[in-house]
């Protein structure tokens, strides 16, 4: 577009601003840097700078043969200086230094070190016996004392390890309040962030997609910080404090930033670890000075993220490897949450998703009153958090939220992020103006099965064996009623796996034994697969087989799904038992819990190979249009095996390549060999 001239020579007064000449920072490293170089540079001028070293043989042949000497001085009765003669100055002129280095013209010029000053007297008489009374050399004797040298000697190791005392404890306090970063009193001082008037957060419980229960708990805190009468007159107390467990990405600590962002009250944030310090009482002293400014501007809020680090169980045994300088920062803040002291309008916020672990002091009422978990987003979830997260990208108007959030099953908010982020990446690199469908599904599945690797060389016999392994998931899912339902298998490599297969499953509360089979002998089919086509088995199967006996295991000694080992489950849920040291069942229990297990692996293969052999036309079919295609959806298999007799009707039935997400159920034929 054109530009108007006379736009462009009228000045726009309306958009200057006053120009603000500000000092240049001053950073102390320089002033370092500049001491340090002018030191060198003293040293360089003044390397050299004075007498020339040299021997008594040269001194006695050359310079006293010539009468060149003036006289000798003996210093410290260590060192003999000479002093030339102005007359034979110019003689040595060449061999003295030059420029800045060169030795005064009054000397001294020359210097050597005597053994003795009854030596160096014996030998200068000697050479003077045939001299006559006015060209003997006289010698002068003196004592010059380094006061500087000595000075440094004593002072200077002492020094060095102040300097780095206080070099150490400035890199440990940086960041402290209480004083500046460069105090060495401030390591005890608390290291918390403090958001107040002059620093608002800008979160908002708006900016957090799904989460309604948990919003809805620390909602009633944010009512109680801004309105406490509505609750204390009913003779309601405020919560002391509230705990977010759950899941690593699922917004924890966005939850905590927007209770900030909302409640308009000081608002300290810190992480467990700030607590845990090299030196032994630091983290109790954070504990108390965190607790004495929270108190000074109550009401408000608290948050310690990752509380784990220093709310871990304490052991009965404070020598079996337990950390007394943690155990004294949790016992500090057992106290300042529930001692005598009285802590009004101070809110304790945490998050951790290693609940399990925490001390049960720390966990009881009256610490902790609430909490609150934050799980995975559901269907609905994941829908309202895409909605938050494609506001900043350029979309087709095909891209739908809600086909996205069934498309990524099991995902968190942190994993949605990333998917919305990774497409925007895909779709630049591909130099496309907007961000279409595909490079959302392509996303997803860079995210789930990892990156493709079409370039790969595998033989023709490889190619075909993974194929078929891939072609027995495929058919076995298709055919038993509960196997999710299957959305696309592909043979190209991505990640470490040769071979993968993408579901759709089903978004369950709790699965049922049946469920629990099908998945598992769906999960064999490929190692049978194989069997069948090559009447031989490879390494291909590892991650399926170690799927299964986690499944099996889980199924007898966790879940009771066991008839000979009973309604029996030896999960320690609560984490609490960390410190034992035997199993909680007998050996031969362990050898009835190992033949079960294996028991249902077998039936379930045994199944796997009667299922296969049953549609042993269609599986070849299916392993074939994958050897040549490479990428196969849903709709191949209804072509080869009719449509699905169970099951809802496929979300992805839309179009052939959009259908290419989902989760990654079996990702499958490692590319490094595993031992069978």
């Amino acid at each position: 577009m054109a530009e108007n001239k006379n736009n462009k020579e009228k000045p726009n007064f309306g958009n200057m601003r006053p120009t603000i000449n500000k000092a240049p920072k001053i950073n102390p490293y320089w002033i370092y840097g500049v001491i340090i170089i002018a030191f060198l540079a003293i040293q360089w001028f003044t390397m050299g700078a004075g007498p020339v070293e040299t021997n008594w043989k040269d001194v006695k042949t050359t310079m006293l043969a010539n009468n060149d000497i003036k006289k000798i001085t003996v210093v410290n009765e260590k060192e003999a200086q000479i002093y030339l003669k102005e007359t034979s100055y110019d003689k040595y002129a060449s061999k003295l230094n030059t420029g800045f280095t060169a030795p005064a013209k009054t000397g001294p010029h020359y210097f050597f070190t005597i053994g003795s000053v009854d030596s160096f007297e014996k030998n200068l008489q000697e050479a003077q016996v045939n001299a006559t009374e006015d060209n003997k050399i006289s010698v002068e004797y003196k004592t010059v004392h380094n006061y500087l040298g000595e000075l440094l000697s004593w002072i200077g190791p002492f020094a060095l390890i102040i300097l780095l005392w206080w070099w150490i404890f400035k890199r440990m306090s940086k960041g402290s309040g209480g004083g500046g970063a460069g105090n060495i009193f401030n390591v005890g001082k608390s290291q918390a962030k403090v958001f107040d008037k002059d620093s608002r957060v800008s979160t908002t419980f708006k900016d957090v997609a799904g989460l309604a229960e948990a919003k809805q708990e620390v909602e009633e805190i944010v009512d109680f910080l801004k309105s406490p009468t509505k609750f204390t007159k009913l003779g309601g107390k405020i919560p002391k404090g509230a705990l977010l467990v759950g899941p690593p990405g699922t917004g924890k600590t966005l939850l905590a930033k927007a209770v900030a962002g909302e409640a308009n009250v000081p608002f300290f944030s810190m992480s467990g670890s700030d607590f845990v310090e090299m030196f032994v009482g630091v983290g109790a002293s954070r504990v108390r000075d965190l607790f004495k400014q929270a108190k000074e501007k109550s009401p408000c809020i608290v948050f310690i993220d990752e509380i784990d680090a220093i709310g871990r169980a304490r052991g009965k045994n404070p020598n079996m490897g337990s950390n007394d300088e943690r155990e004294n920062t949790l016992n500090q803040l057992l106290t300042e949450m529930d001692g005598f002291d009285t802590n009004s309008g101070v809110i304790i916020l945490a998050a951790t998703n290693r609940a399990d672990i925490l001390d049960r002091a720390l966990m009881r009422a009256g610490r902790f009153d609430r909490q609150i978990h934050v799980e995975l987003p559901d269907l609905n979830e994941r829908e309202e958090i895409f909605n938050v997260h494609l506001k900043p990208i350029k979309l087709s108007a095909e891209v739908e939220p809600a086909f996205l959030a069934k498309q990524t099953p099991g995902f968190s908010g942190a994993d949605i992020a990333n998917v919305c982020n990774e497409s925007a990446l895909i779709a630049a690199r591909k130099n496309k103006e907007i961000v279409d469908k595909q490079d959302f599904l392509d996303a997803v599945d860079r995210i789930v099965g990892g990156l493709e690797k079409k370039n790969k060389i595998i033989s023709v016999d490889e190619k075909r064996r993974i194929a078929y392994h891939e072609a027995g998931h495929a058919t076995i899912s298709w055919l038993l009623e509960h196997a999710h339902p299957l959305v696309k298998v592909t043979i190209v490599p991505r990640g470490k796996a040769l071979g993968a297969a993408w579901y759709l499953p089903e978004e369950r509360s709790i699965t049922t034994k049946d469920q629990l089979l099908d998945e598992m002998c769906s999960a064999l089919g490929g190692r049978a697969a194989e069997q069948i086509a090559f009447n031989s088995i490879s390494s291909g199967a590892q991650n399926d087989l170690e799927k299964v006996t986690k499944q099996a295991y889980a199924m007898v000694s966790i879940f009771g799904m066991s008839e000979k080992v009973g309604n029996i489950s030896y999960y320690d849920s609560s984490g609490q038992n960390e410190f034992g040291f035997t199993k909680p069942y007998s050996e031969k229990t362990a050898e009835l819990i190992d033949a079960e297990s294996k028991l249902l692996i077998e039936t379930q293969y045994l199944r796997a190979l009667d299922v296969l052999t049953a549609n042993k036309e269609g599986h070849g079919k299916l392993a074939e249009l994958l050897l040549e295609k490479e990428v196969i959806f849903s709709e191949d298999l209804e072509h080869v095996f009719g449509k699905r007799q169970w099951g809802k009707p496929l979300m992805v039935a839309e179009a052939k390549k959009e259908l290419a997400a989902g989760s990654l159920e079996n990702a499958d034929m490692p590319t490094e060999p595993a031992a069978e």
